[in-house]
């Protein structure tokens, strides 16, 4: 379960964040890791204690529908499917960019468009394939494989950071044209929109993993919160020692000719492979090498891990019935849901035709999980007081106080991530609901679905009110990003018409609103043991944990 869920973790990430948080906030990216790791970790603590109450197959996707109902369920289980399931493609595109970029996978990236290629395409598709293989053989096979991706996973970036401190280090790079990055949109609004947008929480995202492989743990209460925490904390260390690394292995020599840190994205060969370039730079071509075999070993653990645990999300939403019950199909001997594996490999093919690049498919992960995460601590909220009884193997410290700042943490999040990205995500919001309303009006689904319409008091507020505060504030000024496949150039920019750090206090009062009328909407205990009753048979929870 640890490794399942450090395997995600240290995904594509490390190779690409540390020069992304750079050109955003220069040498203060080092504090949006430290934010985003606090912040995530109040998360995780909820993650812990509901993964153990509930040790289910996408439990992610379930806890909404346990403490709301059918509608905000069904809601934040597609955030949370959409973004396990964009990560595979993510993580192959990485890949193939980064050996395209060493000589090694000439043609498969196109750097001009920045962009696979055809055949680029091809090879995605292949590598997609093949982890379909891996996860039909079932779960066992794949802890396996990932066990010893693992371990090559840590290692890597930690030689990477060893050497690059012992053989290019440049200190002043610290203080080189100020640790906050200067501009209109330095200091502490670039350290924070690098949190949302720079790739930290993208490289920080997965240790919620586990949590989606809870049904087949040996030992819940003891295997979930120690998987959770623990790859939060690898991650949080290892990610801040890369940033710190890159920034003082970037030549001054390019700093003064680029002009500073919000330039960095001027060099094409760095934006590229920041490592791989470094290395080759300093003539270390054993550890070009080396960083070479890591750009296709650690993309590949994660995509088979988010594979793996985007399948159990379906089977999750099947089982709820919000979409069509054939999704829960298993296989006889090693009860893998391959229905659901094979739905979600054919989605995450066909997100690389309209998102053939790292850059356009991570904003659409992103902001889909960060809206995933804010439903933990609502529904952790809500059943804590719908459920008193049940024995708790792990309990959030202080959840009174905790579990609405954890809230309103993800929700700062959501608004630094910008308007554009927001906008995005609600578009497939709408495509989602169109698939759920087909589901329930032709009864494909696994049982008929109650209105609990008490959630539509505060969940559509919620949804509009971040809109209109990410429309009214600083974050995402400019048009939507070019290259989002359908959806570029839809939304306009934020218009700033609220103050700077006034903005941070208004999303932290409106999460406080949200949070106490979400709460006070939860389900009635009867309504909540019903829907577990429902949702497992007598025997079917114990099939599932064993």
């Amino acid at each position: 379960m640890l490794f399942s869920s450090t395997t995600s973790v240290i995904g594509s990430g490390w190779l690409f964040a540390a020069f992304t948080a750079a050109a955003l906030a220069g040498p203060s990216a080092i504090l949006s890791w430290l934010i985003g790791g606090a912040i995530l970790a109040l998360i995780a603590l909820c993650y812990s204690e509901l993964s153990t109450l509930f040790p289910v197959a996408g439990g992610s996707s379930r806890y909404p529908h346990y403490a709301f109902g059918s509608l905000a369920g069904g809601i934040f289980g597609w955030f949370s499917y959409l973004q396990a399931a964009s990560v595979a493609p993510i993580e192959a595109i990485a890949a193939l960019s980064y050996l395209s970029a060493s000589g090694w996978g000439r043609g498969l990236y196109d750097q001009h468009t920045n962009q696979l290629s055809g055949e680029g395409i091809v090879v995605a598709i292949a590598v997609l394939l093949a982890f379909v293989v891996i996860n039909l053989v079932g779960v066992a096979w794949v802890a396996r494989t990932n066990n010893a991706l693992t371990w090559w996973k840590i290692s890597v970036p930690v030689l990477v950071v060893l050497v690059l401190l012992g053989l290019h280090a440049h200190p002043g790079n610290l203080a080189a044209f100020g640790f906050f990055a200067p501009g209109s949109d330095g200091g502490l609004h670039a350290v924070l929109a690098a949190v949302g947008g720079g790739g930290v929480v993208f490289g920080l995202l997965g240790f919620e993993q586990a949590v989606q492989l809870g049904g087949e743990s040996a030992n819940p209460s003891r295997d979930l919160p120690l998987a959770v925490l623990g790859s939060l904390g690898i991650g949080v260390v290892l990610y801040t020692m890369i940033q710190v690394v890159f920034v003082i292995s970037v030549a001054p020599s390019t700093l003064a000719h680029l002009g500073g840190w919000t330039h960095l994205g001027g060099d094409v060969a760095l934006g590229r492979s920041p490592f791989l370039t470094i290395s080759s730079i300093l003539g270390l071509s054993w550890l070009a090498w080396v960083v070479r075999a890591d750009a296709v070993l650690s993309p590949g653990g994660a995509a088979l891990i988010y594979q793996t645990t985007s399948s159990r999300l379906l089977f999750g939403l099947a089982r709820n019935g919000y979409v069509p019950r054939q999704l829960e199909h298993r296989t006889q001997r090693a009860r893998v849901p391959w229905v659901a594996i094979a739905v979600t490999t054919t989605v995450g093919i066909l997100f690389l035709f309209p998102f053939p690049s790292w850059s356009k498919l991570v904003s659409v992960c992103t902001t889909a999980t960060i809206l995933m995460y804010a439903a933990t601590p609502l529904s952790l909220a809500a059943l804590r007081r719908s459920l008193p009884e049940p024995v708790r193997p792990f309990r959030m410290p202080a959840a009174r106080v905790t579990a609405p700042l954890a809230f309103a943490c993800a929700n700062l999040i959501v608004y630094w991530a910008g308007w554009g990205i927001y906008t995005t995500l609600m578009l497939t919001l709408v495509l989602w609901l169109a698939v759920w309303a087909a589901t329930l009006s032709f009864g494909l689904g696994e049982r008929e679905l109650s209105a609990d319409l008490g959630a539509v008091v505060w969940l559509v507020p919620y949804l509009v009110g971040m809109g209109v505060i990410e429309y009214l504030g600083n974050f995402g000024h400019e048009a939507m990003a070019e290259g989002l496949g359908p959806f570029s150039g839809v939304a306009v920019g934020a218009i700033g018409w609220l103050p700077p750090d006034i903005d941070l206090l208004v999303v932290v009062a409106f999460s406080l609103v949200i949070y106490a009328l979400a709460v006070s909407r939860r389900l009635p205990e009867a309504t909540v043991r019903r829907y577990v009753a429902e949702l497992y048979p007598p025997g079917e929870l114990e099939e599932e944990a064993s």
